[in-house]
């Protein structure tokens, strides 16, 4: 009897890329780019190796350079120069994201611009809300929801003013898809989509993104508004409620510690996911290749090919230029 022997179609190279279950495309990646004011910046963040804070004339730059090598999508966050306890310049018609997106769309109409809605890189205290007037309480919720709400709002219709395709609220605030919903139709922004960062979880995978987007929370932590990373049932309840308020497309963040996370939703619910393989991800494998104790390559595309098996749809990556050179070899 002639029985399959799976050794033969994993013998060759070529037989096994041409048996892979799961692939990876250039089309599946979101490049994150951090933008600050001014001209010719280009500032590197100590913590990430080979991402950069980019001024506006030297992120269209960039943006144009990977929009050839084929990734469709940009995610903006905005590195203001002045921040005060209300988030202000989150919303201002003028402020460097909203000066970004217009430039983006101008040189390159077809990529798809996201941008961020949260206040963290805004704020003077570095929280993703605004406070309440007990200013710095040290514990429980110190979060004023309800003007939270209303400038996350403003931010995204700001966004929505100046081209933005999609605005990404990653607060974590409750009911914040269902106000950013309202105020993008009350403004004429139907067409404009939201990707809700329904299943963010308070990570230990953040810390070099704090320092790129000068937002670490100048006291407590964010784990009273973000979610325990003990808990999956939690998560699918966030995503249900954002769904039902107008989430087109949710988000797991981070990725790689939260496969599990990712694979129960993709069954749980019909809508696109996002997965965002976040900074702590990223540096860690880079300052593991600098010392020579795994390979660049060979891990990253096991990694994203894992996120992607998992059940992503779309993958947020700081790798996206390199993945995107690297599928091309």
């Amino acid at each position: 009897m002639n029985y399959l022997n799976l050794r033969r179609l994993r013998k060759k190279e070529s037989t096994r890329k041409l048996l892979s279950e799961i692939r990876l495309s250039v089309y599946d990646f979101i490049m994150p780019y951090f933008v600050v004011e001014g001209k010719n910046q280009k500032q590197q963040i100590s913590s990430m190796p080979n991402i950069f804070r980019y001024s506006i004339d030297n992120l269209i730059k960039e943006v144009q350079e990977i929009y050839k090598l084929g990734i469709q999508a940009v995610l903006l966050f905005g590195v203001p120069d002045k921040k005060d306890d209300f988030g202000r310049n989150a919303y201002n018609k003028n402020g460097v994201v909203q000066k970004a997106i217009k430039i983006i769309k101008k040189e390159l109409p077809e990529i798809t611009v996201i941008t961020d809605v949260c206040l963290c890189s805004y704020t003077s205290h570095g929280h993703c809300g605004i406070l309440k007037h007990e200013v710095y309480k040290k514990s429980g919720n110190f979060i004023d929801d309800k003007t939270t709400l209303e400038i996350l709002s403003k931010t995204a219709v700001s966004h929505a003013e100046a081209g933005a395709d999609i605005v990404a609220p990653s607060a974590m605030m409750d009911s914040q898809v269902k106000l950013i919903r309202e105020a993008l139709d009350k403004n004429g922004f139907e067409d404009v989509a939201i990707i809700s960062y329904s299943a963010k979880f308070a990570s230990n995978f953040y810390g070099p993104f704090r320092e790129a987007a000068n937002s670490t929370p100048k006291f407590a932590d964010r784990k009273s508004y973000q979610l325990n990373f003990c808990n999956i049932n939690e998560a699918l309840r966030e995503i249900e409620q954002d769904i039902k308020e107008g989430a087109d497309i949710v988000m797991v963040k981070p990725a790689l510690a939260y496969l599990d996370v990712i694979k129960t939703v993709k069954e749980s619910f019909s809508v696109p996911i996002v997965a965002y393989s976040v900074s702590g991800e990223y540096s860690m494998i880079k300052v593991a290749a600098k010392k020579g104790f795994l390979d660049e390559k060979n891990a990253v595309l096991e990694i994203l090919t894992s996120i992607k098996r998992a059940g992503a749809n779309l993958i947020i990556t700081y790798w996206a230029k390199e993945l995107a050179k690297w599928l091309e070899d």
